[in-house]
């Protein structure tokens, strides 16, 4: 079946259609991981590692996948994760996430490098939002972004603690997003990848302007492109964050407060010691530092050291609605998914994310409804099997 035609039933089919309906840079920034992407491959393979316990003769005739999150019901314990440019992946992508995960009842998360702007997110609807934020060397920035965010409703904030320095992605190297390629290199994967995709150019390249960093855009105000606002960013990444400042941004920001990127039971002691109500087990997708662990085999050390004190979530690898599952079962509150959605959204816009989180629903309520549970505090430990 030709791709351009396939029905999507899971994240790997609209993989395949983004593959397709993105200019191969875009295509592999969101695809690749760091070095020679060890991490990202584990990160979706350790779930296969889970096996659920099929219980049967359990009357499952009613089946809820409700939750909270960070204090917020949710219709499934599931949110989308913060995906930077991905306003380049379909028209103003982040509002059409946003208004995909309104109607399916989860929570959406702004990325700091995102193309729209949070007042542009604030706008799509009256229901709350999550925005994820790093520590700029500016912590005038910091604290004037945090202002804007309080000021448009955000309550949640994530705070992305794993990128001090930005990890080796070769994809990103080859393809010239890192700044490594060569003059040819750079043609190759800009206009010629442009006029290739004429369908992405027409709609993205020239009615989904404009392609500006909307959350930087009054600080970058010589920048003009994606690029240049990447650079700008990468020179304000601060390697010198500890804790310490963890405190600091804990003294300043109102609402609840996540830390993203722990993948140590220590480093999630640190960020509950320094004032987080939530630590997400991350490796960043695989893009930072190739070699470590998956996130899912991470996960039960960190909920054994702090799942008494704080919400545990996780990202990274989750593919399905059994995914969700089993991340449940070893102790997560939820999870938040990147690439499913990005894909989603380059692949069908809107209908596409919509259509992802349908299924992952779906998907969901079966696995819980074949391992004999009916509501989510009911996924245990007991509901899984580690080979």
């Amino acid at each position: 079946m030709p791709t351009m035609n396939l029905v999507p039933a899971s994240t790997e089919d609209y993989r395949r259609i983004a593959e397709r309906k993105l200019p191969r840079f875009l295509f592999d920034y969101v695809d690749g991981g760091a070095f020679g992407e060890t991490t990202l491959a584990k990160n979706t393979a350790d779930f296969s590692k889970i096996v659920p316990q099929q219980r049967v003769m359990r009357d499952v005739s009613e089946v809820q996948t409700s939750t909270t999150l960070a204090g917020q019901e949710t219709a499934m314990p599931l949110a989308l994760a913060p995906v930077g440019m991905g306003g380049m992946l379909a028209r103003r992508a982040e509002v059409q996430a946003k208004r995909a995960a309104d109607a399916a009842g989860v929570p959406f998360t702004l990325s700091t490098v995102s193309i729209c702007s949070l007042e542009e997110i604030a706008a799509v609807s009256d229901k709350p939002f999550w925005f994820q934020l790093y520590m700029l060397r500016d912590r005038d920035i910091v604290t004037e972004i945090l202002d804007r965010a309080w000021g448009l409703g955000v309550r949640v904030l994530v705070f992305t603690v794993d990128l001090a320095v930005v990890g080796e992605r070769y994809r990103d190297v080859r393809n010239g997003i890192a700044g490594g390629a060569s003059a040819w290199g750079r043609i190759l994967s800009g206009p010629l990848s442009y006029l290739s995709h004429p369908t992405w150019l027409m709609d993205v390249g020239f009615k989904g302007k404009p392609h500006t960093f909307g959350n930087l855009a009054s600080y970058v105000p010589a920048a003009t492109n994606p690029t240049q606002y990447r650079e700008w960013v990468g020179n304000q990444f601060d390697a010198s964050v500890t804790w310490k400042d963890i405190e600091w941004l804990r003294s300043v920001w109102k609402g609840k407060l996540m830390i993203k990127g722990v993948l140590s039971a220590e480093d999630a002691a640190a960020a509950v010691g320094a004032g987080a109500e939530s630590v997400i087990v991350s490796n960043h997708g695989g893009r930072q530092l190739d070699g470590v662990a998956s996130s899912i085999s991470v996960l039960p050390e960190v909920v054994a050291r702090v799942g008494d004190a704080a919400e545990v979530l996780m990202d990274g690898g989750v593919r399905s609605g059994l995914d969700v599952f089993r991340a449940r079962a070893l102790g997560a509150s939820g999870v938040l998914i990147g690439r499913s959605w990005a894909f989603a959204v380059a692949a069908r816009g809107e209908a596409g994310v919509t259509g992802l989180l349908t299924a992952y629903r779906k998907e969901f309520q079966s696995a819980m409804a074949l391992c004999g549970v009916t509501n989510v505090a009911d996924i245990t430990c007991h509901s899984i099997a580690q080979t």
